[in-house]
């Protein structure tokens, strides 16, 4: 087969046999330069990117690494430093030898990726299509073109159910080659997307803002909409999530932010697609005004959240987040203002370099990537008055390529909240940006397509991705309860151990023993759901009274699927720090009233012969003297006999 080969040499043709081994390959592009160092050579199916070094593909043949007849292969190398010209040989073997087997150096075969990813590259995706009554000929066992299944990219599908962008990976399907036997045996088709200066050069030269080349300068950037997305729907497990979010709102007027907390599922309602399930919303700290919020990132809390929601029965995890932006009407203030509208914003220029932010500090683990990451799963919810002046959420991505932009520190929020400014070129030493040409294409007045450059400014849209959103037919929230105080509500809300241990008693929680499955199942269903309550599983883990171990217990006690079997208590009961727990408990209830009446009073003794007789005919009178009357309440001596104490202002009679 015919392979060709284009570098900074020239372009060159070779023939190979299929199975010929990569060493071969290599041997040829050598005789194509005069100074390659060898272990510097890589390869890679696009002009810029998806660069691999073949020292880590050894031992593969070019069949096996997915190459055919005719393909172009862009390859890129270090020239050799003048120092090491007299014996080449010898640091080309001491790197080769160094090169780490087993494909160390391809991260994309050794990530981890979600549950939900393994899941569909388990599945075909094909999306199945019954007999058609008009066309099919054949027998019930038989498939034709009009009722064979669809491949999950199927252009005609998405338009009749309006899809309006594709899953990640129907994305993936639709990339892949179908020729390769598996995917094991081809280069990832992803590439994170970069548009900073490439440092060093492989050119040579001192590196920007000193100069820079073609070979390290990012192409020109055409915004485009993103034709898939991470993530396909947003679905909150249970409505009281919502309402218990918006309670800090209703009494303050304040606006309030918060990550949402939950897992990723398969979504049938798009091919290929994953939905983020909303299980909590914990609230970090803030301050929140009539028209905005501040926010500290990082926040410390977050690796104990993040490892505290690891724990769960069904692992879980920060989704992404969500906030408020409501502003009652003047004239009605049961009513809400609709500011969030295709004529004004969606999000605005700063929540999106802030979504950006987020999803750049959150990738999503991926094997069809060079680097082992690409994009990011964070879905970004905003709560805004409708059209008719009530509530409703909306859930947003941004784009690979907004993120890359952040990244590359190339925009700029705005005054207007639906445009992006383009930041200008900086050459200075500390802080040099480069800033490429970036265009954006709309249609005109005429109904034609318009390239136009995005300097100094383009419209926000251009960088956003719809997400759905809904709640389930049939809610079965993993926390069956949201009744206890929310996390960081200073004087609204107040976290106290000792709310925590007054609710115990009044479960009688301290009486509940291992092994009492039959006598106690009512205190114990009672007592489960109090604790399936994520915020009170959080506040505990800040008590110092569970251990590490303990708290994972706990954690698995209130997210377990089925809290009406009695057993499942038991694992909790017998831990130490709940036993500590039920301890403190114990010495905070207030004892008992006696269900007996109390004894009658002792006779007289000989201590009561020490009183006056002239103090008992007092009280046997009913404390009538002859300038008024004794108070049977407060002892005073009224000046009347009739009505009120002049003190207490208890009845005298």
């Amino acid at each position: 087969m015919l392979i060709r080969i284009r570098s900074k040499d020239g372009n060159f043709r070779f023939e190979f046999a299929p199975t010929a081994d990569i060493s071969e390959l290599v041997e040829k592009i050598l005789t194509t330069t005069t100074d390659a160092d060898p272990a510097s050579i890589t390869i890679s199916n696009q002009p810029r990117g998806n660069e691999t070094d073949v020292s880590t593909l050894k031992g593969r043949s070019l069949q096996n690494l997915g190459l055919k007849h005719g393909d172009l292969i862009f390859v890129g190398y270090q020239s050799r430093p003048a120092a090491s010209t007299s014996a080449p040989a010898e640091p080309t073997a001491a790197t080769s030898s160094q090169a780490p087997a087993g494909g160390a150096n391809r991260p994309w075969e050794t990530v981890q990726e979600d549950a939900v990813d393994r899941y569909w590259r388990s599945k075909d995706g094909m999306i199945p299509r019954g007999r058609d009554s008009r066309f099919c000929r054949h027998g019930p066992n038989a498939m034709c073109d009009y009722c064979m299944p669809l491949e999950p990219y199927d252009v005609n599908y998405h338009q009749e159910h309006n899809i309006k962008h594709l899953s990640f990976h129907a994305y993936i399907r639709q990339l892949t080659p179908k020729s390769a036997a598996t995917t094991s045996t081809q280069l990832p088709p992803l590439t994170p997307s970069s548009y900073k200066v490439k440092v060093p050069c492989p050119s040579g030269h001192p590196p920007w803002p000193a100069a820079i080349c073609t070979s390290c300068q990012p192409s020109a950037i055409t915004l485009q909409s993103q034709p898939f997305r991470m993530v396909d729907h947003l679905e909150v497990a249970s409505p009281e999530i919502i309402d218990r979010f918006l309670q800090a709102w209703r009494v303050t007027g304040l606006q309030r932010f918060g990550w949402l907390i939950g897992h990723y599922e398969p979504y049938d309602a798009v091919p290929m697609g994953i939905k983020a399930v909303v299980e909590a919303i914990h609230e970090p700290p803030q301050e929140g005004e009539l028209d905005g919020l501040s926010l500290g990132l990082p926040w410390e809390d977050e690796p104990r959240i993040r490892e505290l929601a690891k724990g769960a029965t069904t692992p879980l995890q920060i989704v992404g987040y969500i906030f408020t932006d409501i502003d009652p009407t003047a004239e009605d203030r049961t009513k809400n203002v609709y500011k969030r509208h295709p004529n004004s914003f969606f999000l605005s220029s700063l929540e999106t370099i802030f979504a950006a932010t987020v999803q750049h500090a959150n990738p999503t683990p991926c094997r069809s990537s060079t680097t082992g990451h690409f994009s990011s799963r964070m879905v970004t919810a905003v709560i805004s008055g409708t059209e008719d002046g009530s509530l409703d959420i909306t859930a947003y991505q941004v784009s690979e390529q907004a993120v890359a932009m952040v990244e590359a520190d190339m925009i700029e929020a705005s005054v207007d909240p639906g445009t992006m400014l383009v930041k200008k070129e900086d050459r200075s030493q500390d802080s040099a940006r480069y800033v490429p040409d970036v265009f954006f294409r709309y249609k005109n007045e005429y109904g034609i397509e318009v390239k136009k450059s995005a300097k100094p400014c383009f419209p926000v849209e251009y960088l956003l991705v719809n997400v759905s959103h809904g709640f389930p037919s049939n809610a079965s929230p993993l926390f069956r309860s949201t009744k206890f105080h929310i996390e960081n509500r200073p004087g609204l809300e107040d976290q106290s151990i000792e709310d925590v241990l007054r609710a115990l008693v009044n479960l009688q929680a301290p009486e509940i023993e291992p092994g009492t499955h039959s006598k106690d199942y009512q205190r114990r269903s009672d007592l489960l759901k109090f604790l399936s309550d994520w915020h009170l599983v959080a506040f505990l883990g800040t008590s110092q009274l569970f251990s590490e171990a303990d708290l994972k217990v706990l954690a698995k006690t209130a997210t377990a699927p089925n809290l009406d079997d009695p057993e499942l208590l038991d694992s909790l009961l017998r831990t130490e720090s709940w036993n500590t727990l039920m301890t403190f408990a114990r010495e905070t209830a207030l004892p008992r009233r006696p269900a007996a009446s109390p004894p009658p009073l002792a006779p007289l003794t000989a201590m009561d012969e020490d009183i006056p007789a002239e103090v008992f005919d007092q009280f046997d009178d009913g404390g009538a003297s002859a300038a008024g009357k004794v108070c049977p309440h407060c002892t005073f001596e009224n000046t009347h006999t009739t009505g009120d104490c002049d003190i207490c202002g208890l009845p005298l009679n």
